[in-house]
């Protein structure tokens, strides 16, 4: 066997306790999480096998059923708009403007803010700020927060508002990549406008959509920190996202078995959409 040199050692070194940590902090839970699954554990005391009872349970249980709709639905609404919007962004700073350097660190900042701060900021400004400026324009004037109709609208805004900017960055990392003799080329075939970005630039910067799609679609679906700060489930449980459902009924509601199988059906769920797509994606590249 041959005998490791040095920075061989080194590497070892500094890998092992990486590993550790990842399997304390990461696959340890998972897989507890997976093994309470098949229990009627509360989260304290004793707990008894109970199969696959919870599994059953969870296709029979309305209030998770809710809990699903309004979570892909906002994913989708939300990862359509953030995607729409920042390729259009990106496709503007990826231009010859002036200040462009300027605009692409300003339009960056909701990125570094935490999400249950641009919640709280956001949720002031729902329930106090636009109902004041809707009254004086003769309307009713209630929070959108409050609504049942509309409190997902709010949420989504807050969710596209904060995730635009990364979007953005990766598009106009794709954007760069393009050479500008595929563009004089194009022109030359009388390739302008909309026919240029339909056939030259959006086929070349296909890769990038993708990533930005899947990591839309997995953030989206794993929406938490909104839902705390806006709604916290309400009104009436129609904001009520699968996370927040884990959390709150897990942690506190004595349904920590029953919650720990719904996050194995969750995780699954992420795990096949993200291939799916990847996958689907991966074919349209080849056609193409």
């Amino acid at each position: 066997m041959k005998k490791m040199n040095d920075r061989e050692r080194t590497f070892l070194l500094m890998t092992i306790p990486i590993l550790i940590l990842f399997f304390l902090f990461n696959t340890l839970p998972l897989i507890k999480g997976a093994i309470y699954s098949f229990t009627n554990f509360k989260g304290y005391g004793t707990y008894n096998w109970v199969g696959i009872r919870n599994y059953i349970d969870l296709f029979g249980d309305g209030r998770v059923g809710k809990s699903y709709w309004f979570t892909f639905k906002l994913a989708l609404f939300s990862t359509v708009t953030v995607n729409v919007i920042s390729l259009i962004l990106a496709l503007g700073l990826n231009s010859k403007i002036k200040f462009k350097s300027a605009l692409r660190g300003l339009y960056f900042i909701p990125n570094i803010l935490g999400a249950l701060v641009v919640g709280y900021i956001f949720n002031y400004f729902f329930t106090y700020i636009l109902p004041a400026v809707v009254q004086m324009m003769g309307g009713e004037g209630t929070s959108m927060l409050a609504s049942t109709k509309w409190a997902w609208v709010a949420i989504m805004i807050v969710c596209a508002w904060q995730a635009i900017a990364m979007n953005t960055i990766i598009y106009i990392s794709g954007l760069q990549t393009v050479p500008e003799d595929v563009y004089e080329a194009g022109s030359i075939d009388g390739a302008t406008g909309w026919s240029q970005f339909k056939h030259l630039t959006f086929p070349l910067i296909l890769p990038f959509f993708s990533i930005n799609m899947t990591l839309c679609m997995k953030n989206f679906l794993m929406v938490f920190d909104q839902i705390m700060a806006l709604t916290k489930g309400g009104p009436a449980q129609s904001t009520e996202s699968i996370s927040y459902l884990i959390y709150n009924n897990g942690m506190s509601g004595g349904q920590f078995g029953f919650q720990s199988a719904n996050a194995v059906v969750f995780f699954i769920m992420i795990v096949v959409i993200s291939v799916a797509q990847m996958t689907f994606t991966s074919k349209r590249e080849e056609q193409l």
